[in-house]
């Protein structure tokens, strides 16, 4: 796509929009068990009412404040649970590194250390590959799919049974949606310049990149543009237009591609330690979850909105934007699913979780095809 046809675009573009309608939780009373008579005494005191109780929680994340949108989602469920509860259940947010790194956050909360995190499952898959699927994996849902999944297809309770493993329970607390498949200091132009490329991706969309030629780098966020630099690396992924303008990749590595096959809709969870929340009153938890909803509707809709205007500024100032040729993203597709079945063959709890979670992707995508897609297509065609 040309940057002037971009920038016609975007001057139109919508911005998407959720709202999610919160009820407010009032104070329980509970009669008090009256005294017993001293003796010779008369009856005791007349029964007292009691409040909410007061709860004051810590959540890391694995995001700096910087990001503010990702890192924003766990402020959002911070602040409403305040509000639902006349304050008496308060949680007090921690960006990446100030007390556990931020690829720390779960085992942070299985340990005890902190209640809560707010982290992408995916971070974890070095202790199973079955950890993507909480996140996002190469070529699967989208982030409205990813919803469906989770809310009415089965998808969170599979989870649940996998993360019970780990001490924690899960909620769903925003999505990026797809994401942009990072910045190359050269042009991609055939799957041969794939071959021998270095670039700074992990996790499952590492594995796949590894098996059709590039040589994946684990890489610090803050390291990655002096690594584009020097041409220690020669490509890095992070994640869209609005939060990849702040680091300046497109000064070192101005060739912009699409589409992040590999996050096609990652979902960002709260971790919460399993003693710490069965220890919550009822009404907590269902404050909780009516916030974490709401965190993760509003975060979509934020990028939504951001990421076009990003996309705008950065064209403007020198990104070039490319798509994927489509013998790479053919190759990829191939290798993903060579590698999803290699991996059901010799771990159950993957095996399990991905047979599910393909047949929901494969009749999604089959509905998504009929309306969805056909309108996009027409649409955006339009001048």
């Amino acid at each position: 796509m040309e940057r002037r046809s971009f920038l016609k675009k975007a001057g139109a573009g919508l911005a998407a929009g959720a709202a999610v309608g919160l009820a407010a939780c009032g104070k329980t009373e509970q009669a008090a068990a009256p005294a017993a008579p001293p003796a010779g005494g008369t009856a005791g005191a007349p029964a007292v009412q009691t409040g909410l109780p007061e709860v004051k929680w810590r959540i890391t994340s694995s995001f700096p404040k910087s990001l503010d949108t990702i890192f924003g989602g766990a402020e959002t469920l911070a602040n409403r649970l305040r509000e639902m509860t006349d304050g008496k259940f308060d949680i007090r947010v921690f960006p990446g590194g100030e007390i556990v790194p931020g690829l720390q956050a779960l085992d942070a909360v299985q340990q005890g250390t902190v209640e809560a995190c707010h982290t992408c499952s995916y971070y974890y898959v070095g202790k199973d590959k079955t950890f993507g699927f909480g996140t996002s994996v190469p070529f699967g849902l989208n982030a409205r799919q990813m919803n469906a999944w989770l809310q009415f297809g089965g998808g969170q309770a599979l989870l649940d049974e996998f993360y019970s493993n780990y001490n924690v329970v899960s909620f769903a607390g925003g999505n990026t949606g797809v994401q942009m498949g990072g910045w190359f200091r050269n042009p991609v132009k055939s799957l041969e310049d794939v071959k021998g490329l270095k670039m700074r991706i992990a996790g499952l969309g590492g594995e796949v990149f590894a098996r059709i030629g590039a040589i994946p780098q684990q890489i610090a966020g803050g390291d990655i543009y002096p690594s584009l630099e020097k041409g220690t690396i020669d490509a890095a992924e992070w994640v869209g237009p609005y939060d990849d303008e702040k680091l300046g990749f497109y000064k070192v590595a101005p060739n912009y591609y699409y589409p992040g096959w590999w996050e096609p809709g990652p979902a960002i969870h709260f971790f919460v330690n399993k003693a710490e929340w069965d220890k919550l009153p009822k009404i907590y938890q269902s404050a909780f979850r009516a916030a974490a909803h709401e965190a993760n509707v509003t975060m979509m809709s934020s990028y939504d909105d951001k990421n076009p205007q990003a996309l705008a500024r950065l064209l403007s100032n020198g990104a070039k934007l490319h798509a994927f040729p489509d013998d790479v993203l053919k190759a990829a597709y191939k290798a993903a699913f060579e590698f999803y079945n290699e991996e059901s063959g010799k771990n159950p709890a993957f095996a399990k979780i991905f047979a599910a979670y393909d047949k929901y992707r494969k009749t999604e995508n089959a509905w998504f095809s009929v309306a969805e897609a056909s309108m996009d297509r027409f649409v955006q065609t339009q001048r």
